[in-house]
């Protein structure tokens, strides 16, 4: 059977997901303006610096809860890099909408709204209360994925 759009979107973000190479999260985002892919993302370290499946994870050695400190991480967000590869290849990504394997922490969400995407879509939830009082805020459209 056919997947909807929706199916068919999530599912590149799960499939972007897989070369994170976080040790906590594996996390994708897609981001899709009229129906067509503009950029993908996955969380990781900075290009050329060593993997936190190398070096461990600062985050887990102090014990830090999920959802807290996003600045004690080495790696980006999957939401940041599909962002930064918009601007590193001058695509615009205003008006559209980012597929999620998960709901976008608060640093990530100040980023889609100053981006201009004008909807998220998530598939799975991530503690971050300041991250859903500042989506609340916002013009951007937040909603669940529903098979």
């Amino acid at each position: 059977m056919r997947p909807s759009v929706d199916e068919y979107f999530m599912e590149m973000a799960h499939l972007a997901s897989t070369r994170s190479t976080c040790i906590r999260h594996h996390v994708g985002a897609v981001i899709v303006k009229d129906k067509r892919i503009l950029t993908t993302g996955y969380n990781g370290a900075p290009k050329g610096l060593k993997h936190c499946e190398e070096v461990g994870c600062i985050r887990t050695e102090l014990n830090v809860p999920h959802g807290e400190r996003h600045e004690l991480c080495r790696g980006l967000h999957a939401e940041q890099n599909a962002i930064i590869q918009a601007a590193l290849f001058g695509v615009s990504i205003k008006n559209s909408i980012i597929y999620s394997t998960h709901y976008p922490c608060s640093i990530c969400a100040k980023m889609l709204i100053n981006a201009d995407i004008k909807e998220i879509v998530y598939d799975k939830d991530y503690e971050d209360d300041l991250a859903k009082q500042i989506l609340a805020e916002s013009n951007i459209k937040v909603r669940k994925f529903k098979k």
